[in-house]
């Protein structure tokens, strides 16, 4: 759905799980900071608004968008967790660059995401304008960091819920 359609900070708070005993890895482009450090503040709020420990939040900077797949690499080869947000944001501009950076970067996450059994979360904004970009990092449209931290909770959350239910099983099921 559009964010011009769906506010990107709303969710029902009630349907989401603790993330109390979760841990999180946040990577987080440099490159157009003004937008991306305000795209983290709301995802780590989110974290932990629905309780995650500070400890249990390690963030790491990458110099732009293109390096968030191998930062995200490098925090799940130091530590285990639950969920690695990526943060990053592409401004179209005149050239093409924008399609080749952010088809890498999805391509990216989702394999490793796949190859870790980690989700890796998509928390990138792919505006045609710096405008667009503002409305969606805490503008009109709400922040997009909030929806990667939910997002992140979320997928967290099914991946504990499966792995608690795979150990009540007994024999051939």
């Amino acid at each position: 759905m559009a964010s011009a359609l769906k506010n990107l900070s709303d969710y029902n708070e009630e349907n989401l799980s603790s993330a109390e005993d979760m841990t999180f890895g946040i990577v987080v482009a440099d490159w157009n900071e003004k937008i991306t450090h305000t795209l983290y503040e709301g995802c780590y709020d989110t974290l932990i608004k629905h309780n995650a420990k500070e400890d249990n939040i390690q963030t790491i900077q990458v110099p732009g968008t293109f390096e968030l797949p191998v930062g995200a690499k490098i925090l799940l080869q130091n530590k285990k967790f639950d969920a690695v947000i990526c943060i990053g944001c592409v401004i179209k501009g005149e050239t093409n660059h924008n399609e080749y950076i952010n088809n890498a970067v999805s391509i990216g996450l989702t394999n490793l995401g796949i190859a870790s059994g980690v989700p890796c979360i998509f928390g990138v904004l792919t505006p045609n304008d710096e405008q667009q970009a503002i409305d969606r990092a805490g503008g009109k449209y709400g922040n997009k960091g909030v929806e990667a931290a939910v997002t992140a909770i979320r997928m967290a959350t099914i991946k504990t819920e499966l792995r608690k239910a795979d150990k009540k099983k007994i024999g051939f099921q």
